[in-house]
């Protein structure tokens, strides 16, 4: 035997055919490879690795007696009934194309249509000698054809069992990493079931007689596996363009999918993976003050300040009965105390001490009385604001520009409709009212967060321009101070609205109607 092993491995033909049918077993055994990875991953992580081992060394035993009975495996080719035309071999393949149609099926609607038990429960695994046993059949069959390959291009059987193991080495080292690569890509593993439901049916259709040359099936799958690899690349691309965009940002896009808001990017720059919900149950309120606490460190105060000429202060300069009359008839617990405007604050007031004072100083205001205002910067952010009125006990804020005017008011309430919407005062109305159905009647100082809320859109805010208010909104497309009756068509996806200016006060849009209308309608467009 020493002998004849030697003069064999001396032949330089010999050691070609070994190396060809080595290549040749892998290449014919990838189908067979993918098949094992798909199933071992029924199994418990801890059995895995055994399930692989092990049933790709009984699969090699089956394989080695194949190659031992080869003048049996040369018969299978003959005819079994003389009035049929199907052989051993042929109904081998019959058999073994029926049962990969049927796992590649089963599998695949498991993964188009998901399991919802692995969902709502403890996953339940497969057993391990069930899955052994799949993958010795498997094996068998797929092996069949490249051991009879193997009778027609070897004379020695000695080659043919060392390709045989070196290639079943080669499928135990390589099936770990394929079932990593296929468990970390779920689009892979559904073109992968597609690859074997091919196969399975050119399984059949040979075992018939249809032959379908294996070149075919391979370049198809080539093609495909390509076609793949890019779309990876570019999930890859958008993946890292996406890392770019700030956490928060990435963060608040992902809860308010999955609490069921609209997607505020285009969904191509999107790689975050968020579980699809029932959008009932969440309420519209409760997806509402999600994102208003998500989307709050990204505001800017001046988007829910009261601005200047609505805010109520005292001036000292007027008389005690006009400051009394002005406290008792404004709903207010905190006023500004001004000198002459509100540039010259003294000092925050509260409301029922300064009319004490009225009657107990001949209508005169202690000012040292009142407490020290807190004046912020307009860039201030508004969770360093809410530490600011967390230590103050005024809570009240003035806030500046970069000039020292003061532009508007903040206090804690108007943090607090930022994420939960309006608290009106009481000689205050809602800034938005809903007119009939698709319809709203808008104040020109409602928030455009609170807007596109109501709306239910996500186009209205635009970070390079400085409006945050409807009116501002509308200035801004306008380019001028519209007239009464003037209107602003605008496409948001497959909706379309149309604001109409209702009332103008002092240079300033005080009331816009809002219609949700058909785009047929549409005059003048802007598309995103």
């Amino acid at each position: 035997m020493e002998i004849y092993l030697v003069d064999w491995l001396q032949d330089p033909t010999a050691l070609v055919g070994l190396f060809t049918l080595v290549i040749l077993e892998v290449v014919l055994g990838i189908d067979n490879l993918v098949f094992i990875a798909i199933l071992v991953d029924k199994l418990p992580p801890g059995q895995r690795d055994h399930a692989r081992i092990i049933g790709l060394s009984f699969a090699l035993i089956v394989r080695i007696v194949f190659l031992s009975c080869m003048s049996w495996l040369l018969t299978l080719t003959n005819p079994l009934f003389h009035f049929s035309v199907f052989s051993g071999r042929d109904l081998i393949m019959l058999t073994g194309g029926i049962l990969l149609l049927f796992k590649s099926t089963v599998e695949l609607h498991d993964r188009i249509n998901g399991n919802v038990s692995e969902v709502t429960e403890a996953r339940v695994y497969a057993s391990f000698w069930v899955i052994v046993a799949q993958i010795v059949v498997l094996d068998a069959v797929f092996s069949l054809d490249s051991v009879i390959t193997a009778i027609s291009m070897v004379d020695h059987l000695a080659i043919m069992m060392i390709a045989a193991i070196i290639a079943t080495g080669v499928m135990i080292l390589a099936s770990k990493p394929l079932t990593i690569f296929l468990n970390t890509h779920p689009s892979v593993v559904v073109l992968c079931l597609g690859f074997l439901l091919i196969i399975g049916f050119s399984l059949i259709s040979e075992s018939f007689g249809y032959i379908v040359p294996k070149g075919y099936l391979y370049a198809a799958i080539g093609f495909s596996i390509s076609i793949e690899a890019l779309n990876n690349i570019y999930r890859r691309n958008m993946s890292k363009i996406d890392t770019r965009r700030p956490m928060r940002e990435r963060t608040a896009e992902a809860v308010l999918r999955m609490l069921g808001k609209r997607n505020i990017v285009d969904e191509d720059y999107t790689s975050i993976n968020t579980t699809s919900l029932n959008t009932n149950d969440f309420g519209i309120e409760e997806r509402n003050m999600v994102s208003g606490v998500l989307t709050l460190a990204e505001r800017s105060i001046s988007s829910i300040m009261t601005p200047r000429i609505d805010i109520s202060w005292i001036n000292i300069n007027e008389t005690s009965d006009t400051i009394r009359e002005q406290i008792i008839n404004e709903p207010h617990s905190f006023f500004p105390v001004c000198g002459g405007s509100l540039e010259e604050v003294v000092g925050i007031g509260r409301a029922k001490e300064m009319i004490i004072n009225l009657a107990d100083y001949n209508g005169m205001l202690k000012l040292d009385r009142l407490r020290e205002p807190v004046i912020v910067h307009e860039s201030t952010s508004i969770i360093k604001l809410m530490e600011m009125f967390k230590r103050s006990r005024v809570q009240i804020a003035l806030v500046a520009d970069e000039f020292g005017e003061i532009e508007g008011l903040v206090t804690p309430i108007d943090v607090l409709e930022a994420i939960a919407g309006e608290f009106p005062d009481e000689d205050e109305s809602p800034t938005i009212i809903e007119d009939g159905r698709n319809k709203w009647v808008i104040d020109g100082s409602a928030d455009l967060h609170h807007v596109e809320q109501v709306l239910d859109i996500d186009c209205l805010i635009d970070d390079s321009n400085d409006y945050s208010t409807m009116a501002g909104y509308l200035l801004a497309n306008f380019g001028a101070l519209p007239n009464i009756g003037d209107t602003w068509e605008y496409i948001v996806r497959d909706s379309a609205f149309k604001f109409e200016v209702l009332k103008c006060d002092n240079r300033r849009i005080s009331l816009v109607r809002v219609t949700k209308v058909s785009t047929d309608n549409l005059i003048c467009i802007e598309e995103i």
